[in-house]
């Protein structure tokens, strides 16, 4: 596969170009931290792997290291792609909703994962951001699915839960997917050391691939 332009990013540095101090054209994931107490900064080896992956199989200049923003900071708009994560609570004050919001409505994307037992507090808490929005269930069809790798039934089953199908939600502005939730999947799981969970090389694999995807997608559309 040839280099994958990057579309979405470059307005999003001009926009954000005051802030931009020391950044280069190379793509870098953030991980969100969030007040609650929550684990958002588990697992860091999870980005780092996914972004050295990518690069390999779309030709993507990036960034490989694990890095994390401050929803109460400029640091975010640094960012065209945050990563929230974690196993607990999220709790937004008004301030942070806020923030986020204005994030997403400047061209930011929002990926979450549910590592098991966020759900609730998520749901909850993107209302705070949203209250006019819901989120809605991708279908398999939906272009992200297959713009690299091909995912014929949505999101992959990394790890088990509670023995449901898994299943990826997103919330839209102006057409344009800006934050995208997979529950009972968990694909972040896979894309850390290969150690931790000990999963199937092919499982990995395969989660790897569904985070490339996102990543093409986001920078494409």
């Amino acid at each position: 596969m040839g280099k994958i332009k990057i579309k979405r990013i470059l307005p999003f540095i001009i926009f954000c170009s005051s802030l931009l101090y020391g950044q280069s054209d190379a793509f870098q994931i953030a991980r969100l931290k969030y007040s609650g107490g929550g684990d958002w900064y588990n697992d860091q080896s999870a980005e780092v792997n996914l972004l050295n992956f990518t690069a390999r199989a779309a030709n993507i200049k990036v960034k490989a290291e694990y890095v994390y923003a401050d929803l109460l900071t400029d640091e975010i708009f640094r960012y065209p792609f945050l990563f929230l994560t974690g196993h607990g609570n999220i709790n937004f004050t008004p301030r942070e909703a806020e923030r986020l919001r204005e994030y997403l409505e400047k061209g930011g994307f929002l990926y979450v994962d549910d590592d098991y037992g966020l759900d609730a507090s998520f749901r909850r808490e993107i209302k705070k951001v949203f209250p006019d929005k819901n989120l809605t269930e991708l279908p398999f069809d939906y272009g992200m699915y297959h713009c690299l790798f091909d995912f014929k039934s949505g999101p992959p089953k990394t790890h088990e839960h509670d023995n449901k199908p898994p299943q990826g939600f997103g919330i839209f502005i102006g057409g344009r997917l800006a934050v995208y939730y997979t529950y009972q999947s968990n694909p972040s799981d896979g894309w850390v050391n290969a150690g931790v969970y000990n999963d199937p090389p092919a499982k990995r694999e395969e989660a790897l691939r569904f985070g490339a995807n996102m990543i093409v997608w986001v920078l494409s559309h």
